[in-house]
């Protein structure tokens, strides 16, 4: 344990300032696309399906939503408190700004560089690492870096929350609830139970806006602490607070650490779910992501903490280990914070209500992240191998159960290492392939003022293997199976975004 905390430390510590360094850059460099692209964003999201074929932008967001809006919302929220004050709310929100333009970059990257296969579409980061910069030796690592992250190290996060929730919600001991969700997850998963699939999907927004108006209704009722409680946010996130002025460095990089966990903005979780997208310009598929860093981080993540922080149901322990606030002695950082929170208010329903939320919230992500480590593994392997797909399956269930049993320093510091060693490789390459998405932009902009619908043409922009574009027929790539959403006959050029 100890290892692994200092090999995180050498990890993240530079890569704090590098995502905020870049995302900054980005921002700068799309002309702070954050805000002024906020219109064509709701647009994008609003409008209906227009034709037969396709998904929706709304079912889009709802897909990034179901892996986005997990653990990292609650928990995660309430561990940054715990490890770097109130302070670190502000910086998970400065984090989701600058986030928001890498979202675009690398999820339009994933729309430019996809590949068609049996009339679906795939992609994601091996993908255009190896169209874009050539470089298929670094391809395989990073497909193999994010089969291991989401197989391996992600996973148990998700369920150990949702093990200590019901835990504390209805006394239900961890191992009985990660053995009732390895037997969900595996019923799906071996199963490809689809419709079942696309409810769970579905709820996911209809929980978030629930757990959002929770989180408003808790504010509402403590609306005198307000102002006090948002003057001790940014106090102590630039060092100003007598109690916390000490520890504003881990304000810094534990706000971005679980922010960057929560809305995985240059991680690249978000681009295996871009890519499948039909759109007639990559750029409106990157409009929707970098909209979706928003409802994970702004609305979910900023919801849970003003509510601990204005209900003052926290610790925070300095950076030595000693304590610096204990509001709740003996209570774990983690769901019951948001927990103990709803209570102050509605007695008796907090631990059910944000128990019930996270299950939701997690299971669906659990989902997500399977499919996603299945496509790096047909990737890797050429193709679909029956025996390495069920190697998967039985691998990703044990971790499931492993991560519900275990400490959740242990399962927070496997899922930290595994982040940041995806984030390093992911970002590395977006610094060299932010042109092309760049160039999209400037282009999406040029026709739309022009009172065009964007299509896209990458040889008139100069973008090279961007063969699913040029041909609109199926290349060498494989495409990985279709998990989350049954397969589509998609044409390249239908306008299901307009």
């Amino acid at each position: 344990m100890e290892l692994l905390t200092t090999v995180n430390e050498y990890l993240w510590s530079p890569l704090v300032f590098f995502v905020l360094g870049f995302g900054l850059y980005l921002t700068v460099k799309t002309g702070c696309l954050q805000i002024r692209g906020l219109p064509e964003m709701l647009r994008l999201i609003t409008q209906r399906q227009s034709g037969e074929e396709g998904i929706s932008s709304f079912q889009a967001l709802a897909l990034t939503l179901s892996s986005r809006v997990g653990v990292g919302s609650i928990a995660g929220v309430a561990t940054a408190i715990a490890a770097g004050g109130p302070g670190a709310l502000f910086w998970m929100a400065t984090m989701a700004m600058l986030g928001g333009a890498t979202a675009y970059v690398e999820s339009t990257l994933a729309q430019i560089y996809k590949s068609k296969v049996n009339g679906v579409y795939s992609g994601g980061i091996p993908y255009y690492i190896e169209r874009g910069l050539g470089l298929k030796s670094l391809a395989c690592l990073a497909a193999f870096a994010a089969m291991c992250l989401y197989a391996l190290f992600a996973p148990g996060i998700q369920s150990n929350n949702i093990g200590l929730g019901f835990k504390s919600a209805f006394g239900i001991p961890p191992v009985y609830t990660g053995s009732i969700l390895v037997c969900l997850l595996a019923f799906i998963i071996f199963g490809r139970r689809a419709r079942l699939i696309h409810f769970v999907e579905y709820m996911v927004p209809f929980m978030a806006g629930a757990y959002i108006l929770m989180a408003v209704g808790i504010v509402i009722a403590n609306f005198d602490r307000l102002p006090g409680a948002l003057h001790l946010i940014l106090s102590s996130a630039f060092g100003f607070n007598a109690v916390y002025g000490g520890i504003v460095g881990s304000a810094i990089t534990w706000g971005v650490r679980r922010a960057l966990f929560a809305n995985v903005a240059g991680v690249g979780e978000g681009t295996f779910g871009s890519a499948a997208a039909d759109v007639s310009h990559p750029v409106k598929q990157g409009l929707v992501q970098c909209f979706s860093i928003y409802i994970d981080t702004l609305f979910v993540c900023m919801a849970t903490g003003i509510m601990i922080v204005i209900t003052g149901q926290y610790n925070v322990m300095g950076d030595s280990g000693a304590p610096l606030t204990v509001h709740l002695p003996g209570i774990e950082a983690g769901p019951a914070f948001a927990q103990a929170a709803v209570n102050s208010v509605f007695h008796g329903f907090g631990a059910p209500f944000v128990a019930t939320s996270i299950a939701s919230f997690a299971f669906t992500t659990l989902i997500a992240f399977y499919y996603i480590a299945e496509t790096n593994l047909s990737y890797l392997l050429g193709g679909r191998r029956k025996w390495a797909v069920f190697v998967l399956r039985v691998v990703t269930c044990v971790t499931v159960l492993h991560g519900a049993i275990e400490p959740s320093a242990l399962i927070w510091a496997i899922g930290d290492f595994g982040y940041a060693s995806l984030a390093w490789i992911n970002m590395f390459c977006l610094v060299l392939l932010a042109k092309p998405a760049l160039l999209s932009l400037k282009d999406f902009y040029v026709q739309k003022q022009a009172g065009l619908d964007p299509v896209f043409d990458p040889v008139k922009l100069g973008i090279p293997n961007t063969v699913c574009w040029t041909h609109g027929t199926d290349d060498d790539a494989l495409a990985p199976p279709t998990l989350l959403a049954e397969p589509l006959p998609v044409r390249v050029g239908t306008t299901t975004s307009s």
